[in-house]
């Protein structure tokens, strides 16, 4: 799962993007991972490296088969496991000393903004993405108790794609994370997922005419933030209570006719039994007062 902006090329929009794949991270309770950032440039950024690159590569003790791996793509072997390669690759040129003026000024403008959203973050000049689409800003979350596997999620900015795939000259960024990753770091963590998620509000409309108001209150609160359950079908009402009960509803209103004419109904705290006579226009307000507490 993740996002994808298309369309606009601003460092303004890759900061944001990051931060909320930063969010995305938080919310689930993950702390023991760190945020990896780079820049790929502009094509006179990469093509200037990549001469450079090659040509050091050239000169080192490795294996022609490796050689020529690195004659399709050298950034991979910043990302090689063995250690006589990390060590030969360890004074090769970093494509950040190649940025252009305006390529190294966007990438300053991305870490601006990412400290201004207190955004931690660390710049890799070695980072290596797995696709080989990237320009531009790169970033990777990497998890500190995954060991060899510790990319949670990443992503970057892949303006020349659109148009290699033979659509429309666009510009996107996008970030995925890899959910069996983040259940893993959250096992590492001890961050639990089995959690009951209950209701605040189980709403019960009686007959057909009735269900549209239910669905315009519904939203109404959900856009609140509260959540709400409707009891859809043709439940009899002694068949709805049951299921508001087994959904663990906060409270309980029956919506019939006479409740939608008058403007009130009778909102049910489902813990004690009691009711209290709510209008319909206060609703949300009352909800929200009462959860507040």
């Amino acid at each position: 799962m993740g996002i994808e902006a298309i369309g606009i090329q601003d460092s303004a929009l890759d900061a944001e993007v990051i931060a909320i794949a930063d969010a995305g991270f938080k919310s689930i309770g993950l702390k023991k991972y760190r945020l990896e950032i780079t820049s790929l440039g502009d094509a006179q950024s990469r093509t200037k490296h990549r001469v450079d690159l090659v040509s050091f590569i050239q000169k080192l003790d490795l294996d022609e088969a490796t050689k020529a791996r690195a004659q399709i793509n050298p950034l991979r072997l910043f990302d090689d496991k063995r250690e006589d390669v990390k060590k030969q690759m360890a004074q090769a040129p970093l494509l950040l000393d190649y940025l252009s003026e305006e390529s190294l000024k966007d990438f300053q403008n991305v870490q601006k903004h990412l400290t201004a959203l207190n955004v931690e973050f660390s710049v890799n000049p070695r980072m290596v993405r797995g696709l080989d689409y990237y320009t531009g800003t790169t970033f990777e979350f990497v998890h500190e108790l995954l060991g060899a596997q510790s990319g949670i999620g990443g992503g970057g900015r892949y303006d020349g794609l659109m148009s290699e795939l033979g659509g429309q000259e666009l510009s996107g960024i996008g970030f995925g994370l890899g959910i069996d990753r983040c259940v893993l770091a959250a096992d590492a963590e001890g961050i639990s997922f089995d959690q009951e998620f209950t209701s605040d509000l189980f709403i019960i409309p009686l007959g057909e005419e009735t269900k549209t108001e239910a669905l315009k209150i519904a939203q109404l609160l959900r856009a609140s933030g509260l959540r709400v359950e409707i009891s859809f079908g043709d439940r009899a009402l002694k068949g709805s209570m049951k299921a508001a009960d087994k959904s663990g509803a906060a409270y309980v209103i029956v919506l019939g006719e006479s409740e939608i004419t008058s403007g009130t109904v009778e909102l049910k705290e489902m813990s004690t039994g009691k009711t209290s006579s709510v209008t319909l226009s206060s609703l949300q307000n009352h909800l929200l007062s009462v959860f507040a507490k």
